[in-house]
């Protein structure tokens, strides 16, 4: 008994639609993982110094201008909120820090109060702003 060989209709190659669908896969993954930077839209004439280095861009960022009103990721807090505020933000952070970014002017006594408040919400490093530093 003779078995008849089939015929091939189709062309021989490597099907590449599943590996397309995996590109776009890994591009949304990558989309949605991308953390952007956030322009505050406070105007701060930041204190200079010589020993700046770039701050993590996973930071709180807190800001304090000159009239001593508190933003937090541009969105405004008073000051009695500012502990609750840094403790649900840093619920659901990677990280535990936040970087102050204060105006020259503000009294040495209104970034205590606001450093004080980082630390009671949780923030375990805490830093400050300056124009050298790149992260802004």
């Amino acid at each position: 008994m003779r078995m008849k060989r089939r015929q091939k209709n189709e062309q021989d190659g490597i099907d590449i639609s599943p590996l397309i669908d995996m590109v776009f896969i890994l591009l949304i993954f990558f989309m949605v993982s991308t953390t952007f930077v956030k322009d505050a839209k406070v105007d701060i004439n930041r204190p200079t110094a010589s020993t700046a280095t770039a701050a993590s861009e996973k930071s709180l960022r807190v800001t304090l201008d000159s009239q001593g009103q508190v933003t937090i990721d541009g969105k405004e807090v008073r000051s009695w909120m500012l502990q609750s505020r840094v403790r649900d933000f840093l619920k659901s952070a990677t990280s535990k820090e936040v970087l102050i970014v204060t105006d020259k002017s503000i009294l040495a006594d209104q970034l205590i109060h606001v450093v004080d408040q980082c630390r009671l919400g949780g923030a375990q490093q805490i830093a400050v702003a300056t124009i050298k530093e790149v992260g802004l």
